[in-house]
């Protein structure tokens, strides 16, 4: 455990060591020197802890992966998974490492390689972003992931349960939201990958 912060018992928040002035936010420059053995992410210089997940949540990513890494096979586009940072409001200056705001999406799509050209990070905002429920983590995903994706201007942003799927296309700044119930039929176009779809036979069959 890095000495840097404590955990604190009110989940999801840390509380910091006592010489650190609790009102000031913390940056990108001091979330990237707690290491990867605190799994958190900062939303406006707050911390927010992140739980482990469970089965399902695990096997749903790694089907949603494994579907777009077959279909981006040669493409420019890259998938990843989380843990990966994404500085959805990285300042201009490369060597600024003042930003506040770092998240892990569970699944993303960059097809800009220049967002890419830090190997610690994703800077700015990913083409395509699954978020897939956890216990404890629907209202984050459906307020304030959901507002600071549009914000950033992520052009696609699936939220997944076990039993729908909420597909958020970003039109003229503003998400527009379609639900689809999920069955052993469903397939889904993922709309920044023309061509790209995804089917839920596999995540219906194990949703129970």
């Amino acid at each position: 455990m890095t000495d840097v912060m404590q955990y604190n018992d009110d989940f999801p928040t840390f509380r910091p060591k006592p010489t650190r002035n609790p009102a000031k936010p913390y940056t990108y420059k001091e979330y990237y020197s707690w290491g990867e053995d605190v799994r958190c992410e900062l939303i406006d210089g707050i911390v927010h802890k992140m739980a482990g997940a469970g089965q399902w949540h695990q096997r749903t990513a790694v089907q949603i992966v494994r579907k777009l890494e077959d279909w981006l096979e040669g493409k420019p586009c890259k998938v990843f998974m989380a843990p990966f940072d994404v500085r959805l409001f990285p300042p201009a200056d490369k060597n600024d490492d003042s930003d506040k705001t770092v998240v892990q999406p569970d699944v993303l799509v960059v097809c800009d390689p220049e967002k890419l050209s830090d190997d610690r990070a994703c800077r700015g905002a990913p083409d395509f972003i699954v978020e897939i429920i956890s216990q404890g983590t629907r209202g984050k995903d459906f307020g304030i992931k959901r507002n600071l994706y549009e914000k950033a201007g992520v052009a696609e942003y699936w939220i997944v349960e076990k039993d729908a799927v909420y597909v958020n296309l970003l039109v003229e700044g503003t998400y527009q939201e379609t639900v689809h119930e999920i069955t052993q039929e469903l397939e889904l176009e993922v709309g920044v990958l023309p061509g790209c779809r995804i089917g839920f036979k596999y995540i219906a069959d194990r949703a129970s």
